[in-house]
């Protein structure tokens, strides 16, 4: 979650803030950053659709996770329109545009009417085709994650930089979710891991047990067996522990 102070919100003035966000788009935007269950695609498309409705002047937005490194690389695209979607793989397929300008500069990158607009002259065109006339690119960076949002109006200047503020807690959201995310997928893949290896090393005593009272040994002999048969048969161990427990197993190794 985002972290609040007094005055600011992610550097923003919470009376600017105030002035355009409204309780139904605040709930919303609070819920971006909580932990839960999903993929980055799913939070970076959330983001897109959300700043379509409460950035005042925006007709469209893009956002993309980057990789952190020294020329990043675009790693999950979302899109509001498809016609928005084509812009991204351009600049994707080309390895410029602004928002390759915005993650290697970490800074924010605007254009107020792209008729009028020199840089770019590659992308400058294919967004004229599709009705974009100014655009407003801002990033959020961590330790873990680089997300970029990008902003579309069909009017030159109709992105108000008052309102720009929005877009900049909800890239700030955007990033943190992500993080968020991606540090549950940590400790639950971790988790995963531990429990499984508990139930492995659970179904190998199973098994060194059977041993013991079948050959009359102690359980470093039934471990020895156990990998002596796991390495004729080429099986995994625990294969061969599970299949002794559930009564399928033999004691010799075929021969």
């Amino acid at each position: 979650m985002v972290l609040l102070r007094r005055d600011t919100v992610n550097d923003v003035p919470v009376s600017t803030l105030r002035s355009v966000i409204s309780d139904e788009i605040a709930i919303e935007i609070a819920r971006l950053g909580m932990v839960r269950e999903s993929s980055d695609a799913t939070t970076l498309h959330r983001v897109t659709e959300l700043a379509s409705r409460a950035v005042t002047g925006c007709a469209g937005a893009t956002s993309v996770r980057w990789s952190h490194s020294d020329r990043p690389e675009p790693l999950v695209v979302a899109a509001s329109h498809p016609d928005l979607a084509d812009l991204v793989d351009l600049q994707i397929a080309r390895g410029s545009g602004p928002s390759f300008d915005a993650v290697l500069d970490r800074t924010s990158v605007s254009c107020e009417d792209t008729l009028a607009e020199t840089r770019w002259p590659e992308y400058v065109p294919a967004a004229l085709r599709r009705g974009v006339r100014c655009f407003n690119t801002t990033l959020y960076e961590n330790d873990r994650v680089l997300v970029t949002l990008s902003l579309y109006g069909v009017v030159p200047g109709a992105l108000d930089p008052r309102h720009l503020a929005l877009a900049e807690l909800l890239v700030a959201q955007s990033g943190a979710a992500v993080s968020n995310t991606r540090q549950y997928d940590d400790v639950h893949r971790t988790a995963v891991q531990l429990q499984q290896a508990v139930e492995a090393r659970a179904i190998v005593d199973q098994a060194k047990g059977i041993l013991m009272h079948a050959l009359g040994c102690d359980a470093d002999r039934a471990f020895a067996e156990l990998r002596r048969i796991s390495q004729t048969r080429h099986v995994k161990l625990t294969a061969i522990a599970q299949r002794i427990v559930a009564g399928h197993g033999h004691l010799d190794d075929g021969r």
